[in-house]
């Protein structure tokens, strides 16, 4: 008798179709909802630089290059012009204060002193004339006072006498009137000409100190022009190392022309270079430090020279304490300039990742994941070594610090 099979609800296929379907819905989901959707590439390691992040002391300051200068230097410039005749000193001689360095032959200015001597003299010699009348009509005034004096002197003792006379009725009124006019004359005379004579006194006083203002002019143009022969022959103002321009005997000198200068040795400067991007940060009173002959050496700067050219401003900097031995001038050294006082800051070191992303974010590696991931970050100042980190790491992180332009737009790096 036949038998009706009851068909089971719960077959293992069916089981194994519901649990497969589960599986699949349930991976589908976890990719939708916790899968990481990033754009990713693989990197070899071998091919980037991984730096850590660190906590330290952060000094602000730069690399610069400085040229060793005199101190002081006094340039040699000819007065007057001329060949050379003979060149006394050579370049790089010691020279004292007043030594001979170069004989100059001019002709013409010969001839011009000369000329302007004797125009001089011939000048001084009128005004000698001058003087010379005005002493004589001071004599000659002074006689004629003299003469006057005589004769009132002879006509007084008339006059009084006469008068005397002509009271007690003993002369006429005509003696009397003679002797009275001329007495009254000559007194009246005096008068006016000592009054002309105090006048012309005090003119030829004036005069006088005119002619003494110029002839002392004269005398001191004179001298100078006598002096000016003087300038051809060229000498040191001041002791130290001379340095001249190639010049020959029989080389022609223009006035003005500068021809040598003269260092100080015992003094010396830096003259630097730098970047007109810190112009504003730079001021006097700025230090730096550089080594020289395995010994470290400080200058200060103590002149900004404020004109950019090339993009560089100068500024000269002087040596803090002692100068280094041995030391040239020409020498170029490498100096440390510092830009403000060292702190204690969270460093980053630097690397070609800046130039691609401008220090807004980085790479940091993620070693327990194997991976680097893209994190926004801020950076505050930067040296030649570090980048001072003012948020979004931590000392101890590991960031890919070199160049970021094989990386596109990936935000996770998968590192084999």
């Amino acid at each position: 008798m036949d038998r009706k099979i009851e068909k089971k609800t719960w077959t293992p296929q069916r089981i194994a179709m519901i649990a497969g379907a589960v599986l699949l819905i349930g991976f589908v989901v976890y990719q939708l909802a916790f899968s990481d959707s990033r754009a990713s590439m693989n990197v070899n390691m071998e091919r980037i630089t991984i730096a850590t992040v660190r906590e330290g002391e952060f000094t602000d300051y730069i690399p610069v290059s400085g040229t060793i200068e005199p101190g002081e230097v006094f340039y040699l410039d000819a007065l007057e012009g001329g060949n050379i005749q003979q060149i006394v000193r050579e370049s790089g001689a010691f020279v004292n204060k007043g030594d001979t360095i170069l004989l100059l032959a001019n002709s013409k200015l010969q001839l011009e002193v000369m000329e302007r001597e004797s125009g001089l003299y011939f000048q001084l010699n009128n005004l000698r004339q001058v003087r010379l009348q005005l002493d004589q009509n001071d004599l000659s005034q002074q006689a004629q006072l003299a003469e006057i004096d005589y004769q009132i002197s002879l006509l007084k003792p008339q006059y009084e006498r006469f008068r005397e006379l002509h009271t007690k009725k003993l002369v006429s009124d005509r003696e009397f009137e003679e002797v009275k006019e001329q007495y009254d004359y000559n007194v009246k005379r005096r008068r006016l000409t000592y009054e002309a004579y105090r006048n012309d006194s005090m003119s030829r006083a004036v005069q006088k100190k005119q002619l003494e203002d110029s002839e002392r002019r004269m005398n001191q143009s004179l001298d100078g022009v006598g002096h000016i022969l003087d300038n051809l022959a060229l000498r040191a103002p001041i002791t130290g190392q001379l340095s001249t321009e190639q010049i020959e005997v029989g080389q022609s000198i223009t006035p003005g022309q500068r021809f040598g200068q003269i260092d100080i040795l015992d003094k010396f400067k830096v003259r630097v270079q730098i970047d007109e991007l810190y112009l504003p940060r730079v001021y006097t009173g700025l230090k730096g430090t550089f080594n020289f002959s395995g010994g470290n050496y400080e200058v200060e700067i103590f002149k900004i020279y404020p004109n950019v050219t090339a993009g560089r401003f100068e500024v000269d900097m002087a040596f803090t304490d002692e100068v280094p031995s041995g030391i040239r001038r020409g020498q170029t050294v490498r100096i440390r300039l510092e830009l403000g006082e060292s702190q204690q800051a969270v460093l980053l070191p630097t690397g070609g990742f800046y130039k691609d992303t401008g220090g807004n974010w980085v790479f940091v590696v993620n070693q327990s994941s194997g991976r680097a991931e893209r994190r926004n970050i801020r950076l505050g100042r930067k040296n030649p070594e570090f980048y001072e980190v003012i948020e979004g790491l931590q000392p101890g992180d590991k960031v890919i610090v070199s160049g970021y332009e094989n990386f596109g737009k990936n935000e996770v790096l998968n590192l084999k």
